[in-house]
């Protein structure tokens, strides 16, 4: 269970660190786009990687990773077996998950800058504003109820480290980093059938994350205007 000590912590705050804002850019920066056949076209492509289904993301992460011939080896000039290397396994499974699911992420956003008064934006032009002013006073402000939203809806899943992935990218070279609380219970529930201790530690991840939620939600009443309960 180190290991799940170890990766807990760190996966669930570099988590929420990287892959939190990557949605909220990526809707910014395809709201600038004004050709509406080149914006449908990069909106496919980042929402695509979100319909591929958890084996075959971890076929290609393997592909791309393998030490003879990898993608990621071609372009580094190395012969590395990322997989096998503890260290790595963190930063594999956050880049990952932002790359299947940032795209499909940032819909919502897209759906909320949609409903923006236009006539905002003609008044910021009018002003002189600049597209990081038109940004910045127009479109963030506009978001930020439903970044705040999406937030507390991310906090009552903080806990909840994928076991899919996990365990298909998992090997003994990287267990102290990719052994988490998912594939323990998994590990104790099915293969050694210790199903009251497994319901326990399964019980106790959830109460941490109602925890979570309650927290989070109250930072963020107190910080902003909405009230979400």
């Amino acid at each position: 269970m180190v290991g799940a000590e170890l990766f807990f912590p760190i996966c669930v705050h570099l988590s929420l660190l990287w892959s939190f804002p990557v949605p909220i850019i990526l809707s910014l920066c395809i709201n600038q786009l004004r050709f509406n056949r080149y914006k449908r076209i990069v909106q496919t492509v980042l929402y695509a990687p979100h319909f591929i289904s958890i084996m075959v993301v971890c076929g290609m992460i393997r592909i791309f990773l393998s030490p003879s011939g990898g993608l990621i080896n071609l372009l580094l000039g190395t012969s590395v077996d990322f997989l096998t290397e503890a260290s790595a396994f963190r930063t594999i499974y956050i880049a990952s998950g932002i790359w299947q699911d940032a795209g499909w992420g940032c819909i919502i956003y897209l759906a909320t800058l949609s409903n923006v008064d236009t006539s905002l934006y003609e008044a910021a032009k009018v002003d002189g504003a600049s597209v990081f002013q038109r940004i910045m006073n127009v479109d963030i402000p506009a978001l930020l109820p439903m970044a705040i939203l999406q937030l507390i809806m991310s906090a009552g899943s903080l806990m909840n480290v994928g076991f899919e992935k996990v365990w298909l990218l998992q090997t003994d070279l990287n267990m102290a980093t990719s052994d988490v609380i998912a594939v323990y219970v998994y590990e104790q529930g099915i293969e050694q059938a210790n199903y009251s201790y497994s319901t326990a530690v399964g019980l106790f991840n959830t109460a941490v994350n109602l925890i979570l939620l309650f927290i989070v939600n109250k930072i963020a009443s107190k910080t902003s205007d909405v009230d979400f309960v």
